[in-house]
């Protein structure tokens, strides 16, 4: 592909009305996606599918293009080319139905921080359209079961990061999306806080959304994703069912197979002598 975002033509559009997709469309299609900064190729080309009902974990050493290509295929960063569909739905041609669907908690965005928490997750879900008393109720649903009553008429300004992050997290849910993409959730999480939210998550896959998720722990990745891709360098080396991509070996193994890299350090042998 060349020039900018590719727009489908009718004829390859799924589903019985405009940006309306089939029962069989992934819940993430990704094709051609690529972004450059400068004279750096973040991501070169990156095709992926995510099936619906899915635990999707995307994993990559620090500059992969992971967060790039997350941000792209929300909407909230446009590809210099390839198409990004969700559901069906061409996010760039059809951005407010494919972002109707898809709950985002993206890494380091600003947040309306001098609102309170309860007040956050409300008028997340009044931009959205939503009713205010339904809103009202599913914030108030969202604060408890996050563990934020006791914050909930803090300011956000004055929340810790692993509050915001669940803050967030409540922002990305409360309009009840089909997908969610969720860049680092459990990063600067307590475990009591962490063992709740996947929990969420894990009801949320049951009841058939989808969800992608980023992540650095590969444990982690592991114990919750029923599917994975490792991406290094702005390219996918391995996407698939996570024991197909693990191939008989731990995930952590397989990883550094593909991206390579040596853990060996060399030097530093000052740090184990004494200074007594």
């Amino acid at each position: 592909m060349t020039g900018g975002p590719q727009t489908p033509s009718p004829a390859t559009a799924s589903g019985t009305g405009p940006g309306i997709g089939s029962g069989t469309d992934p819940a993430l299609r990704i094709r051609g996606l690529r972004k450059q900064f400068g004279q750096t190729v973040a991501v070169a080309g990156i095709d992926l599918d995510v099936p619906r009902g899915s635990f999707y974990g995307l994993v990559g050493p620090n500059g992969a293009g992971k967060t790039t290509t997350l941000s792209m295929a929300t909407g909230l960063l446009r590809p210099d080319q390839g198409s990004v569909h969700v559901l069906g739905t061409d996010v760039w041609a059809d951005p407010v139905a494919a972002k109707a669907r898809i709950g985002v908690l993206p890494d380091g965005l600003r947040l309306f921080d001098r609102l309170t928490g309860l007040q956050l997750v409300v008028y997340a879900g009044l931009l959205r359209g939503m009713d205010r008393d339904d809103v009202v109720q599913r914030a108030g649903e969202l604060v408890a079961a996050l563990g934020l009553d006791d914050a909930a008429d803090k300011l956000v300004v004055d929340y810790s990061a692993g509050m915001t992050k669940k803050v967030t997290l409540a922002c990305a849910l409360v309009h009840g999306p089909r997908l969610l993409v969720l860049d680092e959730p459990f990063e600067a999480v307590d475990p009591v806080s962490a063992k709740t939210i996947r929990g969420i998550l894990s009801r949320y896959v049951e009841g058939g959304g989808t969800v992608v998720l980023s992540s650095h722990v590969m444990d982690l990745v592991e114990r919750i994703c029923t599917d994975v891709a490792i991406i290094a360098g702005g390219h996918v080396r391995a996407a698939g069912r996570l024991d197909d991509v693990r191939a008989g070996a731990s995930l952590e193994d397989r990883f550094l197979d593909l991206v390579g890299g040596s853990t060996d350090v060399k030097g530093l042998a000052w740090l184990h002598t004494s200074s007594d």
